[in-house]
């Protein structure tokens, strides 16, 4: 008498490995993800492979994302301090011997050329969230002078290159961390007012300021020139402030309902400088106006606030600090990015995401997206 066993279907044997992935997290990526294909269609079509290679690196970033979310927390924090300490270590290599590209000291060469600093922005959250999850039940103010210095040492390191968009992406990270872990507000407040009053004094005496010759010291040259460009770009509209004044134009022009697909005139006649990377929010806004504006925002609001929910319900101090720090990278990278392009921020190298084109951003976002859906996937399956 012969036995039949029935074999699992496909789906079946497949659907453990997707178990515990949140479907709201999904669905906002799927909603940036469509409106970063569409809009690096119209801007980069005549681009070279632009459109091609931007949906090469969202593939690449689903695989990191999905590959990432498989691996459990507990796992995650494994790496943490070999991760910080390498992506320390080729800062420093940098500094010493890296290679130089339009001024700027930011890559190496270790048989591919990289830039380090991407490292960080993972890398950076991961330790501090390992070091604040040790000292769980025994804070002590100590502990968040150490976290400083493990955050100062990349951030500064950063700074040198120069680098202040990825800088302040790492910064952004890692005091996320450290305001989650429980900093008190006495020791936040301070610093608030201090930079409130120095952005006051900066807009009240921009003309004695920004005026050749002015050494502003804490800030490179370049780094002085596009505060002062944000603070009035009137005054070289050719030059300088070229960028500010063609992204508001373009957004502007845009209207409510916007110029529609393909029409951005600003956008095809070439007047949006980098319209496929850090200017392409202001090709978006011609196209799609304040509609889609409001549409994409609503996209990252619900990104973000699904990161937050997923880390307020994680199980452990580490998974929760660590989710609640890269959802604040996603916010960063698209608070940054829109205030640039719209002009109430100065000009800095940080892409948007999903939209701008970029296959190292694209890949950062990947691994912060499967640590988000790893955070999901351990407490839902530890529900069931």
């Amino acid at each position: 008498m012969s036995a039949v066993f029935n074999q699992p279907s496909l789906a079946r044997r497949i659907a453990p490995i997707f178990q515990g992935f949140d479907g709201f997290l999904a669905f906002a990526v799927l909603l940036l993800a469509f409106a970063g294909l569409l809009t690096m269609y119209s801007s980069g079509y005549d681009h070279g492979s632009r459109f091609v290679d931007h949906g090469r690196n969202m593939l690449l970033a689903g695989f990191i994302m999905f590959v990432v979310a498989q691996v459990p927390p507990q796992r995650l924090m494994m790496f943490a301090v070999p991760l910080y300490a390498a992506g320390v270590a080729l800062l420093i290599a940098v500094a010493l011997f890296g290679i130089t590209k339009k001024g700027a000291q930011r890559w190496i060469n270790i048989g591919v050329v990289i830039q380090p600093s991407e490292i960080l922005k993972i890398a950076m959250p991961l330790m501090l969230a390992w070091w604040f999850q040790r000292r769980e039940g025994q804070l002590r103010p100590l502990d968040f002078v150490v976290a400083t210095v493990l955050l100062a040492v990349p951030v500064g390191l950063i700074m040198k290159q120069p680098d202040l968009g990825t800088s302040l992406l790492v910064l952004a990270a890692g005091l996320a961390v450290i305001f989650f872990a429980g900093l008190p507000w006495k020791l936040i407040v301070p610093p608030v007012v201090i930079g409130a009053i120095a952005v006051t004094l900066i807009v009240s005496f921009e003309s004695k300021l920004c005026t050749d010759g002015v050494d502003w010291r804490v800030l490179h040259d370049y780094q002085k020139q596009r505060v002062c460009t944000l603070l009035d770009p009137s005054k070289d509209p050719l030059g300088k402030g070229f960028h500010i004044i063609q992204g508001m134009i373009a957004i502007g022009s845009g209207g409510v309902g916007g110029k529609g697909f393909m029409q951005g005139t600003q956008t095809h006649l070439e007047f949006i400088p980098e319209r496929t990377t850090d200017f392409i929010f202001a090709a978006y806004s011609e196209e799609f106006g304040l509609v889609g504006n409001l549409a994409l925002i609503s996209a990252f609001i619900l990104l973000i606030f699904r990161g937050l929910a997923i880390a307020t319900s994680a199980s452990t101090l580490f998974s929760r600090l660590l989710a609640g720090a890269v959802t604040m990278i996603f916010f960063t990278y698209a608070f940054v990015n829109m205030g640039m392009v719209s002009g109430i921020l100065p000009v800095v190298g940080v892409p948007l995401p999903f939209i701008s084109y970029g296959g190292t951003a694209m890949v950062t976002l990947g691994l912060g997206l499967g640590i988000l859906m790893s955070i999901a996937r351990a407490r839902k399956l530890a529900q069931n």
